[in-house]
């Protein structure tokens, strides 16, 4: 007898330097966010940037599993919300979702593709220069 595959879907978001990957498969509603169930992460605002995708598609259909590194804890909370946004639209296939979640917030399924800029010679920080005092 041969066991059907269940269809899982892995996205991922980038934020910064931050880089979250998201597996997303049915289940009875399960978010893990870094080993951590999404219920008991302690930061509020980066509980609400995870969750803020499941305003548009309940979270109970489905088990998700975040992973995030790099960055700080706001950087790998909005890739993680990217890319449970992206999991969400691919796992579904819903057009209407994806043309809700962009004209929410075109940030949810593009990802963030600003960096920092260098630090260059002759200067503190990458544009800034040191200045000269004549008195």
């Amino acid at each position: 007898m041969k066991k059907k595959k269940e269809k899982i879907v892995i996205t991922k978001g980038k934020r910064k330097r931050a880089v979250a990957r998201v597996r997303i498969k049915k289940g009875k509603g399960k978010v893990i966010f870094n080993n951590t169930p999404l219920d008991l992460v302690e930061d509020k605002t980066v509980k609400y940037i995870v969750s803020e995708p499941f305003k548009f598609c309940a979270p109970s259909e489905f088990d998700i599993l975040i992973r995030t590194n790099g960055g700080g804890k706001m950087g790998q909370a909005q890739a993680a919300r990217t890319a449970i946004a992206k999991a969400l639209v691919e796992f579904t296939g819903d057009a209407t979702l994806k043309k809700r979640l962009l004209e929410y917030d075109r940030a949810m399924l593009v990802d963030d593709m600003r960096r920092v800029e260098p630090k260059k010679y002759l200067g503190r920080k990458a544009r800034a220069r040191f200045t000269k005092s004549y008195r």
